[in-house]
């Protein structure tokens, strides 16, 4: 039975020639030709899918990439002892790097749309979880690489390690002098280079591809250890930048909880919050539809944050209209601002309409039960203005028709109470008789 297992699992298992697959890998080493042109023209179309957004042109890029064939060839030729083909892989790969930097940083630079978009920024703080992707990618690319049938796992491989993104990322970083964005995205090529390389090194011993050179175990020790100093250079930062990935989704969550609870759920319209993780102080930034906060309620908010696990947060509530438009402007692209202004004109709007607006649906039943003597009626809010100290306001104001005057108090009292209104005007006028001819 174990036998009939470890049969199962075996790699040997449909493994081409090991000779044919160290020529292949060596084929798809060099970068000129058609592979330099094919290059040129996948780092272009990446760097217009991440200019325009387009998960879809990102991945095509991905597809018809040929970064994958001097790293591999590293891979292999770390474990086979080949330095003859080390030397022609590195080269070749600085060279690959050279060309995508270039060619992505003229595109951003010519390019008239400098803004920065999700699927950009998303390559700019590799973690510890691009590593795992990078390591099992390149253990599935070079396992598809050593098979006779060597199905579809290698587009998949070049799509799930993502070389092309991150080196025409580092390109807009030069392009537009961010060097936060050209040292996050860098790293994360680094990164998907180094443990492919690994994952081939690992695959290609575990098949016990022959040495091509017989060396002594000093310089074989070296390599060991040169390998091993280079994992952890790699995987430190990596697993720091994981920690604050972590840190910040649960301030993230914890700052979500906390709008749902205090706002949310009681009925407070929620038009626009920002959540900053990275300022010191960390800060929450909300604005409503209608509900106003006083200064008090404000410092009471503020002293429940702690209580959430909001720790060194500031709430911040945007209150005045101007400022809370010239924000969220600022904060998105150019492309999205008219659609922005046009909602926050609705939303201005729709604000203003409802402060007119009196919706009960049991009114007019009521009127027919209580008052049968009234013809017709009228309801709604009207601007009220003062002339002597230039005030304007809202009033609600009720005329009714019916063929005697009314209660007028009593219709007050009754209107007041049922809309929690403090100030109703009720107005008669007269049904005028139908004329006989």
């Amino acid at each position: 039975m174990d036998n009939k297992f470890l049969n199962f699992i075996n790699l040997h298992n449909g493994e081409e020639r090991k000779e044919k697959v160290l020529e292949n890998v060596a084929a798809n080493i060099p970068f000129r030709g058609s592979n330099l042109w094919i290059l040129a023209c996948a780092i272009l179309i990446a760097s217009v899918g991440l200019n325009v957004n387009s998960t879809a042109v990102i991945i095509g890029a991905m597809l018809i990439s040929p970064l994958m064939g001097p790293i591999v060839g590293a891979g292999f030729a770390l474990a086979t002892l080949d330095f003859h083909l080390m030397k022609r892989a590195l080269k070749n790969l600085l060279i690959a790097t050279l060309v995508s930097i270039f060619v992505s940083s003229v595109y951003f630079y010519l390019s008239p749309f400098k803004d920065v978009q999700s699927e950009l920024l998303a390559r700019t703080s590799p973690t510890f979880y691009d590593v795992l992707i990078a390591f099992f990618g390149g253990v599935v690319g070079v396992v598809a690489i050593t098979r006779v049938e060597k199905g579809n796992p290698i587009p998949g491989v070049a799509i799930a390690t993502a070389l092309m993104p991150p080196l025409c990322t580092a390109g807009y970083g030069l392009a537009t002098f961010n060097f936060s964005y050209f040292a996050g995205a860098f790293y994360l090529y680094s990164i998907n280079c180094f443990f492919i390389c690994v994952a081939t090194f690992l695959v290609v011993r575990y098949l016990k591809y022959d040495i091509v050179k017989q060396t002594n175990k000093l310089l074989e020790k070296k390599i060991r250890y040169a390998v091993v100093i280079s994992l952890f250079l790699m995987l430190i930062p990596s697993f720091y930048l994981a920690y604050n990935l972590l840190k910040e989704k649960e301030y993230s969550q914890n700052a979500e909880r906390f709008i749902e609870t205090e706002f949310v759920n009681r009925g407070y319209t929620v038009i626009y919050k920002d959540i900053n993780y990275a300022a010191n102080p960390k800060s929450i930034t909300v604005a409503f539809l209608v509900k106003k906060f006083k200064p008090e309620e404000v410092k009471t908010l503020n002293n429940m944050l702690d209580d959430f696990g909001l720790y060194n947060t500031k709430l911040i509530i945007k209150q005045d209209a101007a400022d809370l438009k010239s924000e969220i402007l600022n904060e998105i692209g150019t492309q999205d601002k008219r659609l922005i202004e046009r909602d926050l004109k609705i939303n201005a709007l729709q604000t203003e309409l409802n402060s007119y607006k009196i919706s009960d649906t049991t009114l007019t039943k009521e009127i027919r039960i209580l008052y049968p003597e009234i013809h017709q009626f009228y309801i709604g809010k009207l601007k009220h203005a003062t002339i002597e100290n230039d005030s304007v306001s809202n009033q609600m104001v009720f005329i009714y028709e019916s063929g005697k005057q009314l209660d007028s108090e009593k219709i007050k009292n009754w209107l007041q109470a049922k809309f929690n209104q403090s100030s109703i005007q009720v107005l008669y006028e007269k049904v005028q008789p139908v004329s006989m001819r």
